[in-house]
């Protein structure tokens, strides 16, 4: 777990940096296998998007590709974008933007921009993609919490205080995450940030931590977004509440959202701009493979179809790899006439 919460402040500048360096190096690495008609795909390491993955391997098979298994390269976004500019893959479909804009355009440490071949493709879920932080509601009614700025009182924050340190634990994202840094950056830039800490791990382990001590009646905050299995489970309205905090000054997009469920205000502002989900390929590659650009323009998936199988996977005690394919073979079963259409604009 990540204690020190000013080690990591606002460090985007160097990290992408340092990825651009990566990238080029693994140019000169880069497989060879990318003329055997195969099309490699990763995936992101966090579960809610493990379906949407399978999903597009299939309708890609389905335009008469080999494409390879998503699970087999599971990636956080640090490791995928700068192997995806390099050309060791050709694509995947869990780019949250803007968030991940960073990605796309790598400055190297000595200022030196580098143009990145990344392109992202189509709208898998627009501006459809919340992401915030959360406490449980029974603390909030009981002290009228409804904003982050309230942690900036040391009374309030040590509410969240687990581990006897004086600063509140934000259960937070693993540290290959966007969000990982985003958090930091908030933590060091915002008043309330003096008194919280973000926990960082395993995402699930952390979540499931929480789901147990919202059911002892613990004070609790967290991290969390959707689309994902936490927004069945710990319901905002009914067992969480959302906590408003202003965005930053070069935050890009919107932050403020109507009509939340468990926000206090309406319009909500999160904090976090509100973001689409999209495909994201190497320039190349899509240049190369029209067809394949032209259904990554067309695929887009409910918000709610996704909730409900993140979900699913939540409530067993353990989800295969098998299970997962045959949820994506289900949705598009369920789906065909709309896919036989994608499939149809894709050939041209």
């Amino acid at each position: 777990m990540m204690k020190n919460r000013k080690m990591f402040a606002r460090t985007t500048t160097l990290v992408v940096g340092i990825l651009a360096v990566t990238s080029l190096l693994l140019t000169a690495c880069a497989s060879d296998d990318d003329d055997d008609g195969t099309v490699t795909m990763a995936r992101a390491t966090w579960d809610s998007g493990y379906m949407q993955a399978a999903i597009y391997a299939q309708l890609i098979g389905e335009l008469g590709y080999t494409v390879s298994d998503p699970a087999a390269s599971t990636l956080d976004p640090n490791s995928f974008y700068p192997a995806l500019d390099s050309g060791q893959y050709h694509l995947w479909v869990n780019g949250w933007f803007p968030l991940h804009d960073i990605y796309l355009e790598a400055e190297l440490v000595s200022g030196l921009s580098v143009d990145t071949d990344i392109e992202p493709v189509g709208y898998q879920v627009r501006s459809g993609a919340l992401q915030g932080y959360l406490i449980d509601k029974a603390t909030a009614d009981a002290h009228g919490i409804t904003s982050m700025n309230q942690l900036a009182d040391a009374s309030v924050a040590q509410l969240f205080d687990h581990d006897g340190d004086g600063l509140a634990d934000l259960n937070g994202c693993n540290e290959g995450w966007a969000c990982f840094r985003t958090i930091n950056t908030h933590i060091n830039e915002h008043d309330w940030g003096g008194n919280v800490e973000q926990i960082s791990g395993d995402y699930n382990d952390l979540i499931s931590g929480v789901r147990q001590r919202v059911a002892d009646g613990e004070p609790t905050l967290f991290y969390a977004w959707t689309p994902n299995w936490t927004y069945e489970v710990l319901r905002p309205g009914t067992e969480v509440v959302w906590l408003e905090t202003d965005a930053l000054e070069d935050e890009e997009g919107t932050t403020e959202v109507r009509g939340l469920r468990g926000c206090a205000s309406d319009p909500c502002n999160l904090g976090w701009a509100v973001s689409s989900i999209r495909a994201v390929g190497n320039t190349d590659f899509l240049n190369d493979n029209p067809d394949i650009e032209r259904l990554l323009e067309q695929v887009a998936i409910p918000l709610a179809d996704i909730v409900e199988q993140n979900a699913k996977m939540a409530d067993a005690d353990d989800y295969s790899e098998e299970e997962i394919r045959a949820d994506a073979d289900a949705w598009i079963e369920a789906n065909r006439s709309t896919v036989d259409g994608w499939l149809e604009l894709a050939r041209g």
